[in-house]
Protein backbone atom coordinates (compact mmCIF):
# COMPACT_ATOMS: atom_id res chain seq x y z
CA UNK A 1 0.00 0.00 0.00
CA UNK A 2 2.95 2.45 0.64
CA UNK A 3 3.44 2.41 -3.44
CA UNK A 4 -0.23 2.63 -4.30
CA UNK A 5 -1.31 5.93 -5.27
CA UNK A 6 -2.76 8.59 -2.93
CA UNK A 7 -6.08 7.90 -3.41
CA UNK A 8 -5.54 4.28 -3.27
CA UNK A 9 -3.74 4.31 0.40
CA UNK A 10 -6.24 6.94 1.85
CA UNK A 11 -9.21 4.40 1.18
CA UNK A 12 -7.24 1.36 3.08
CA UNK A 13 -6.21 3.88 5.73
CA UNK A 14 -9.85 4.59 6.19
CA UNK A 15 -11.66 1.21 6.01
CA UNK A 16 -8.36 0.18 8.40
CA UNK A 17 -9.33 2.29 11.09
CA UNK A 18 -13.14 1.39 10.42
CA UNK A 19 -12.73 -2.80 10.94
CA UNK A 20 -10.22 -1.62 13.48
CA UNK A 21 -13.13 0.22 15.80
CA UNK A 22 -15.26 -2.84 14.87
CA UNK A 23 -12.52 -5.47 16.25
CA UNK A 24 -12.39 -3.19 19.38
CA UNK A 25 -16.18 -3.30 19.88
CA UNK A 26 -16.38 -6.80 19.05
CA UNK A 27 -13.61 -7.89 22.16
CA UNK A 28 -15.15 -5.59 24.22
CA UNK A 29 -18.87 -7.00 23.32
CA UNK A 30 -20.05 -3.69 23.27
CA UNK A 31 -22.74 -2.79 20.71
CA UNK A 32 -22.01 -1.37 16.86
CA UNK A 33 -23.68 1.35 15.92
CA UNK A 34 -25.72 1.11 12.75
CA UNK A 35 -23.31 3.62 11.02
CA UNK A 36 -20.27 1.31 11.75
CA UNK A 37 -22.13 -1.59 10.29
CA UNK A 38 -22.78 0.37 7.31
CA UNK A 39 -19.26 1.75 6.68
CA UNK A 40 -17.74 -2.01 7.66
CA UNK A 41 -19.93 -3.47 4.79
CA UNK A 42 -19.17 -0.71 2.09
CA UNK A 43 -15.38 -0.77 3.15
CA UNK A 44 -15.56 -4.64 2.70
CA UNK A 45 -16.67 -4.14 -0.49
CA UNK A 46 -14.09 -1.82 -1.83
CA UNK A 47 -11.46 -2.50 0.22
CA UNK A 48 -11.34 -5.67 2.11
CA UNK A 49 -12.69 -8.06 -0.59
CA UNK A 50 -10.10 -6.77 -2.91
CA UNK A 51 -7.14 -7.74 -0.74
CA UNK A 52 -8.38 -10.93 0.84
CA UNK A 53 -8.40 -12.06 -2.85
CA UNK A 54 -5.41 -10.74 -3.67
CA UNK A 55 -3.86 -13.50 -0.89
CA UNK A 56 -5.90 -15.51 -1.77
CA UNK A 57 -8.04 -15.40 1.52
CA UNK A 58 -11.32 -14.21 0.01
CA UNK A 59 -13.26 -17.50 0.89
CA UNK A 60 -12.08 -18.48 3.40
CA UNK A 61 -14.42 -19.43 6.86
CA UNK A 62 -12.03 -19.10 9.29
CA UNK A 63 -8.39 -19.10 9.59
CA UNK A 64 -5.68 -20.10 12.51
CA UNK A 65 -2.51 -19.92 13.74
CA UNK A 66 -0.22 -21.56 15.71
CA UNK A 67 3.19 -22.75 16.56
CA UNK A 68 5.03 -18.99 18.10
CA UNK A 69 3.45 -16.61 19.55
CA UNK A 70 2.03 -13.54 17.11
CA UNK A 71 1.95 -10.55 17.39
CA UNK A 72 -1.70 -9.15 19.05
CA UNK A 73 -1.59 -6.30 16.18
CA UNK A 74 -1.18 -9.07 13.10
CA UNK A 75 -4.65 -10.61 14.30
CA UNK A 76 -6.47 -7.67 15.12
CA UNK A 77 -5.24 -6.42 11.30
CA UNK A 78 -6.12 -9.20 9.10
CA UNK A 79 -9.76 -9.30 11.24
CA UNK A 80 -10.58 -5.69 10.75
CA UNK A 81 -9.95 -6.37 7.06
CA UNK A 82 -12.43 -9.00 7.32
CA UNK A 83 -10.49 -12.40 7.93
CA UNK A 84 -11.74 -14.69 10.85
CA UNK A 85 -7.96 -15.12 11.90
CA UNK A 86 -7.68 -16.89 15.18
CA UNK A 87 -4.75 -18.27 17.13
CA UNK A 88 -4.83 -22.11 18.63
CA UNK A 89 -2.53 -24.19 20.70
CA UNK A 90 -1.71 -27.63 21.02
CA UNK A 91 1.03 -30.39 21.26
CA UNK A 92 1.56 -33.87 18.94
CA UNK A 93 1.45 -34.93 22.33
CA UNK A 94 -1.62 -33.78 23.63
CA UNK A 95 -3.28 -35.13 19.87
CA UNK A 96 -2.75 -31.89 18.49
CA UNK A 97 -4.92 -28.76 19.13
CA UNK A 98 -6.23 -28.75 22.25
CA UNK A 99 -6.84 -24.71 22.69
CA UNK A 100 -8.38 -22.70 20.55
CA UNK A 101 -10.61 -18.88 20.88
CA UNK A 102 -14.15 -19.54 20.21
CA UNK A 103 -16.08 -17.53 17.73
CA UNK A 104 -17.51 -14.29 19.76
CA UNK A 105 -15.00 -14.37 22.24
CA UNK A 106 -11.58 -13.66 19.80
CA UNK A 107 -8.90 -11.88 21.91
CA UNK A 108 -5.86 -11.14 20.17
CA UNK A 109 -3.16 -11.70 22.71
CA UNK A 110 -4.91 -15.44 24.02
CA UNK A 111 -5.01 -18.46 22.82
CA UNK A 112 -8.95 -18.81 23.59
CA UNK A 113 -10.14 -21.66 25.88
CA UNK A 114 -9.92 -25.76 25.85
CA UNK A 115 -11.86 -27.47 23.41
CA UNK A 116 -15.32 -30.01 25.18
CA UNK A 117 -13.10 -32.70 27.51
CA UNK A 118 -9.97 -31.14 27.48
CA UNK A 119 -8.64 -29.17 31.15
CA UNK A 120 -5.80 -27.12 31.57
CA UNK A 121 -4.32 -25.58 34.99
CA UNK A 122 -0.99 -23.58 36.07
CA UNK A 123 1.83 -24.94 37.80
CA UNK A 124 3.21 -23.07 40.80
CA UNK A 125 5.79 -22.32 37.93
CA UNK A 126 3.71 -21.18 35.36
CA UNK A 127 3.81 -24.25 33.39
CA UNK A 128 0.67 -24.83 31.74
CA UNK A 129 -0.45 -28.74 32.13
CA UNK A 130 -3.32 -30.27 30.45
CA UNK A 131 -5.04 -33.70 30.75
CA UNK A 132 -7.79 -35.05 28.32
CA UNK A 133 -8.95 -37.48 26.38
CA UNK A 134 -6.96 -37.06 23.54
CA UNK A 135 -3.73 -36.95 25.47
CA UNK A 136 -1.00 -39.69 24.31
CA UNK A 137 0.02 -42.43 26.95
CA UNK A 138 4.14 -42.01 26.63
CA UNK A 139 6.97 -42.11 24.32
CA UNK A 140 7.41 -45.46 22.55
CA UNK A 141 10.02 -47.65 24.76
CA UNK A 142 11.46 -44.71 26.49
CA UNK A 143 9.92 -44.89 29.87
CA UNK A 144 12.39 -42.19 31.32
CA UNK A 145 11.08 -39.53 28.99
CA UNK A 146 7.07 -40.50 29.57
CA UNK A 147 7.77 -40.00 33.24
CA UNK A 148 9.11 -36.58 32.73
CA UNK A 149 6.39 -35.96 30.68
CA UNK A 150 4.07 -35.83 33.33
CA UNK A 151 2.53 -34.36 36.68
CA UNK A 152 0.37 -36.49 38.10
CA UNK A 153 -1.01 -37.24 35.34
CA UNK A 154 -1.14 -34.34 33.51
CA UNK A 155 1.26 -33.43 30.66
CA UNK A 156 3.30 -30.73 30.73
CA UNK A 157 3.66 -28.41 27.72
CA UNK A 158 6.95 -26.79 28.90
CA UNK A 159 5.23 -23.46 28.01
CA UNK A 160 4.70 -20.91 30.65
CA UNK A 161 0.90 -18.73 30.70
CA UNK A 162 -1.57 -17.02 32.41
CA UNK A 163 -5.08 -17.02 32.58
CA UNK A 164 -7.23 -14.03 32.49
CA UNK A 165 -10.40 -12.95 34.39
CA UNK A 166 -12.67 -14.65 31.30
CA UNK A 167 -10.41 -18.12 31.30
CA UNK A 168 -8.29 -17.50 28.34
CA UNK A 169 -4.80 -18.67 28.33
CA UNK A 170 -2.28 -16.47 27.66
CA UNK A 171 0.87 -18.20 26.64
CA UNK A 172 4.17 -15.92 27.76
CA UNK A 173 6.86 -18.43 26.28
CA UNK A 174 8.81 -21.58 26.83
CA UNK A 175 9.38 -22.08 30.41
CA UNK A 176 12.81 -22.51 30.01
CA UNK A 177 13.48 -19.02 28.36
CA UNK A 178 11.45 -16.93 31.09
CA UNK A 179 13.80 -14.56 32.92
CA UNK A 180 12.52 -13.10 36.23
CA UNK A 181 13.62 -8.91 37.32
CA UNK A 182 15.34 -8.40 40.37
CA UNK A 183 12.26 -8.66 42.36
CA UNK A 184 11.39 -12.28 41.40
CA UNK A 185 8.69 -11.40 38.68
CA UNK A 186 9.07 -13.78 35.74
CA UNK A 187 8.63 -12.30 32.27
CA UNK A 188 9.46 -13.93 28.49
CA UNK A 189 12.09 -11.53 26.49
CA UNK A 190 10.35 -13.10 22.84
CA UNK A 191 6.85 -12.37 24.64
CA UNK A 192 8.02 -8.42 24.01
CA UNK A 193 10.69 -8.85 21.27
CA UNK A 194 7.48 -10.00 19.01
CA UNK A 195 5.47 -7.31 19.64
CA UNK A 196 7.98 -5.08 18.90
CA UNK A 197 8.64 -6.65 15.75
CA UNK A 198 5.23 -5.70 14.33
CA UNK A 199 6.49 -2.39 14.01
CA UNK A 200 7.27 -1.75 10.09
CA UNK A 201 10.49 0.50 11.37
CA UNK A 202 12.02 -2.45 13.61
CA UNK A 203 13.67 -5.58 12.61
CA UNK A 204 14.84 -6.84 15.16
CA UNK A 205 14.39 -6.12 19.15
CA UNK A 206 16.61 -7.98 22.35
CA UNK A 207 15.52 -7.21 26.05
CA UNK A 208 17.13 -7.81 29.22
CA UNK A 209 16.38 -7.39 32.21
CA UNK A 210 17.16 -10.32 34.00
CA UNK A 211 18.19 -9.35 37.83
CA UNK A 212 17.70 -6.42 36.78
CA UNK A 213 15.16 -3.12 38.41
CA UNK A 214 13.45 -2.75 34.63
CA UNK A 215 13.45 -3.59 30.88
CA UNK A 216 15.22 -2.71 28.44
CA UNK A 217 15.89 -3.00 24.85
CA UNK A 218 18.16 -3.05 22.12
CA UNK A 219 16.60 -2.27 18.52
CA UNK A 220 17.54 -2.83 15.08
CA UNK A 221 15.43 -0.17 12.91
CA UNK A 222 14.37 -1.77 9.51
CA UNK A 223 16.67 0.31 7.01
CA UNK A 224 14.52 0.12 4.21
CA UNK A 225 11.21 1.11 5.75
CA UNK A 226 12.60 3.61 8.02
CA UNK A 227 15.06 5.47 5.24
CA UNK A 228 11.54 5.73 3.39
CA UNK A 229 10.24 7.32 6.33
CA UNK A 230 12.86 9.60 6.70
CA UNK A 231 13.35 10.29 2.90
CA UNK A 232 9.46 11.17 2.52
CA UNK A 233 10.28 13.93 5.66
CA UNK A 234 13.57 15.31 4.15
CA UNK A 235 15.52 13.78 6.94
CA UNK A 236 18.89 13.46 5.24
CA UNK A 237 21.29 10.47 6.24
CA UNK A 238 24.15 8.36 4.33
CA UNK A 239 24.35 4.82 6.39
CA UNK A 240 22.56 2.82 8.50
CA UNK A 241 24.96 3.91 11.71
CA UNK A 242 23.51 7.64 10.49
CA UNK A 243 20.47 6.59 10.40
CA UNK A 244 19.87 4.72 13.29
CA UNK A 245 21.09 7.62 15.28
CA UNK A 246 18.77 10.84 13.88
CA UNK A 247 17.12 11.93 16.75
CA UNK A 248 13.62 12.18 14.58
CA UNK A 249 14.42 8.22 14.18
CA UNK A 250 14.72 7.93 17.68
CA UNK A 251 11.44 9.63 18.29
CA UNK A 252 9.65 7.32 15.95
CA UNK A 253 10.99 4.17 17.66
CA UNK A 254 10.13 5.86 21.18
CA UNK A 255 6.53 6.01 20.06
CA UNK A 256 6.15 2.12 19.00
CA UNK A 257 7.68 1.17 22.25
CA UNK A 258 5.34 3.50 24.22
CA UNK A 259 2.08 1.53 22.30
CA UNK A 260 3.67 -1.87 22.71
CA UNK A 261 4.22 -0.53 26.67
CA UNK A 262 0.25 -0.03 26.91
CA UNK A 263 -0.89 -3.58 25.94
CA UNK A 264 1.68 -4.98 28.43
CA UNK A 265 1.72 -5.90 32.61
CA UNK A 266 3.98 -3.11 34.48
CA UNK A 267 6.47 -6.06 34.78
CA UNK A 268 7.13 -6.34 31.32
CA UNK A 269 7.05 -2.44 30.41
CA UNK A 270 10.32 -1.45 28.21
CA UNK A 271 11.72 1.90 30.13
CA UNK A 272 14.97 2.41 28.66
CA UNK A 273 15.98 1.30 24.70
CA UNK A 274 19.07 2.18 22.55
CA UNK A 275 19.33 1.99 18.60
CA UNK A 276 21.99 -0.15 17.58
CA UNK A 277 24.70 1.19 15.41
CA UNK A 278 24.89 -1.56 13.11
CA UNK A 279 22.45 -4.56 11.71
CA UNK A 280 22.86 -8.12 13.92
CA UNK A 281 24.44 -10.28 11.84
CA UNK A 282 24.65 -13.85 11.49
CA UNK A 283 28.14 -13.65 10.30
CA UNK A 284 29.23 -11.95 13.27
CA UNK A 285 27.55 -14.60 15.82
CA UNK A 286 25.13 -12.89 16.97
CA UNK A 287 22.57 -14.54 14.88
CA UNK A 288 21.98 -18.15 14.33
CA UNK A 289 21.16 -18.92 10.64
CA UNK A 290 17.67 -19.29 10.95
CA UNK A 291 17.72 -15.27 11.93
CA UNK A 292 17.35 -15.92 15.91
CA UNK A 293 19.36 -13.73 18.35
CA UNK A 294 21.67 -15.24 20.39
CA UNK A 295 20.81 -13.67 23.27
CA UNK A 296 23.98 -14.40 25.62
CA UNK A 297 26.47 -13.71 23.17
CA UNK A 298 25.11 -10.72 22.35
CA UNK A 299 24.77 -9.70 25.65
CA UNK A 300 28.33 -9.70 26.33
CA UNK A 301 29.07 -7.96 22.84
CA UNK A 302 27.29 -4.95 23.91
CA UNK A 303 27.53 -5.72 27.85
CA UNK A 304 28.89 -1.86 27.98
CA UNK A 305 25.82 -0.17 26.30
CA UNK A 306 23.29 -2.30 28.03
CA UNK A 307 25.36 -1.64 31.67
CA UNK A 308 24.46 2.00 30.50
CA UNK A 309 20.54 1.62 30.71
CA UNK A 310 21.11 0.49 33.91
CA UNK A 311 22.87 3.48 35.24
CA UNK A 312 22.16 7.47 34.72
CA UNK A 313 24.33 7.64 31.77
CA UNK A 314 22.90 9.67 29.03
CA UNK A 315 25.26 8.44 25.96
CA UNK A 316 27.76 6.14 25.27
CA UNK A 317 31.03 6.66 22.76
CA UNK A 318 31.33 3.55 20.75
CA UNK A 319 35.01 3.11 19.19
CA UNK A 320 35.87 0.08 17.33
CA UNK A 321 35.93 -2.04 14.07
CA UNK A 322 32.67 -2.86 12.05
CA UNK A 323 32.60 -5.34 9.47
CA UNK A 324 30.74 -4.20 6.19
CA UNK A 325 28.47 -6.77 4.07
CA UNK A 326 31.17 -7.35 1.22
CA UNK A 327 34.06 -8.39 3.98
CA UNK A 328 35.46 -5.16 4.26
CA UNK A 329 36.07 -3.72 7.45
CA UNK A 330 36.15 -0.07 8.84
CA UNK A 331 36.04 1.73 11.86
CA UNK A 332 33.22 3.60 13.74
CA UNK A 333 33.07 6.47 16.22
CA UNK A 334 29.42 7.01 17.00
CA UNK A 335 27.91 8.20 20.34
CA UNK A 336 24.88 6.01 21.34
CA UNK A 337 22.04 7.91 23.42
CA UNK A 338 20.28 5.96 25.90
CA UNK A 339 16.76 6.66 25.63
CA UNK A 340 13.91 6.94 28.18
CA UNK A 341 10.68 5.55 27.62
CA UNK A 342 9.02 7.52 30.32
Amino acid sequence: MADAGWIKRHLFSAAVRVGRSVVSRQIRRAPIPLYLKALHRLAALIVYRPLLDRIGCANFRSAYTGGHPISPDVITFFRAIGLNLKQCYGLTEAGGIFQIQPDGEVKPETVGKPLPGVQIRLAEDQEVLVYGPSVFQGYDQDYQATEEAFIDGWLRTGDAGYLDRDGHLLIIGRKEEIIRNKSGEAFSPDFIETRLKFSPFIKEAVIFGEGRPYLTAMINIDFGNTGNWAEERMIPYTTYLDLSQQRKVEELILSDIRKVNEALPEVMKVRKFILLYKLLDADDDELTRTGKVRRHFVYGLYLRLIEAMYNKEEEVRVKGKIRYRDGQTGEIDTVVRINQVF
